[in-house]
């Protein structure tokens, strides 16, 4: 390996071992309780050095938010899954919301930090870095028209007030679980799967969606569903609810 490989992969490691820190912190911190001082102490470096890979405390947070949002993946891939490439268009529907339940389990600290922290910045400001994030939302969209010209569901279902609907409903059992909020004896998986299951349901029966379309999805606008500016958590749930597992 030569000097320059060897300097690209020893910053490499650096600029990791700062997001893994900052990581932890702001999920059983708190974002706003967090310095670049903080951050800095607990790999052993100076917060002046911190300042070589990042431009701040919020930089860091959307480099997080960007990893958080690939790990959770693209739903336009479910189409090209071999179990459910040929599967009805609300099958794959399912499928997309039930990892984005999945991704809670797997990786709940990022999940923490992109649905529940409410001290974050907002991801809209990078608007151009979280295009991605938005063409996820879109690729939902198509899926639930494709439900619709299928006959899957009735032609009155909105497809961008059904995708908050079950966005929401899975994320309220992520939630519960991650804040150790369920009843003794509660399988969250259960759970999970029993709200999806009821909310297609839902749609399929052609229920009236009252709901106006809204701004500000977190697979839209990519930012926070628990924005302190405009929600608070049932339950008195600390910015810190989700702790690492």
């Amino acid at each position: 390996m030569g000097i320059k490989e060897r300097q690209e992969r020893d910053r490499e490691a650096v600029r990791r071992a700062i997001l893994d820190a900052a990581r932890e912190l702001f999920v059983n911190e708190g974002f706003q309780n967090v310095s670049i001082r903080k951050i800095a102490e607990r790999i052993e470096y100076s917060p002046a050095a911190i300042y070589g890979y990042f431009a701040g405390k919020d930089d860091i947070f959307f480099a997080l938010a960007e990893e958080g949002f690939r790990l959770l993946g693209d739903p336009a891939a479910v189409r090209h899954d071999p179990q459910l490439q040929d599967a009805p268009p609300l099958e794959r529907i399912r499928a997309v919301f039930w990892r984005l339940y999945e991704f809670s389990r797997e990786q709940p600290q990022y999940f923490a930090l992109m649905f529940v922290e409410r001290s974050v910045p907002r991801i809209s400001r990078e608007y151009e870095r979280f295009a991605f994030a938005r063409e996820m939302k879109q690729h939902i969209i198509e899926e639930l028209r494709a439900c619709i010209e299928a006959g899957d569901l009735p032609h009155t279902v909105d497809p961008h007030i059904a995708t908050r609907a079950l966005m929401v409903g899975v994320l309220g059992v992520a939630l519960l679980n991650l804040s150790e909020r369920l009843l003794p004896g509660e399988n969250p998986d259960l759970l999970a799967a029993d709200v999806l299951n009821l909310t297609l349901a839902g749609l399929q029966s052609g229920v009236t969606l009252r709901s106006p379309r809204g701004v500000g999805c977190a697979l839209d606008a990519a930012e926070p569903v628990a924005d302190a500016r405009q929600s608070r958590v049932e339950g008195g749930l600390p910015p810190r609810a989700a702790q690492a597992s």
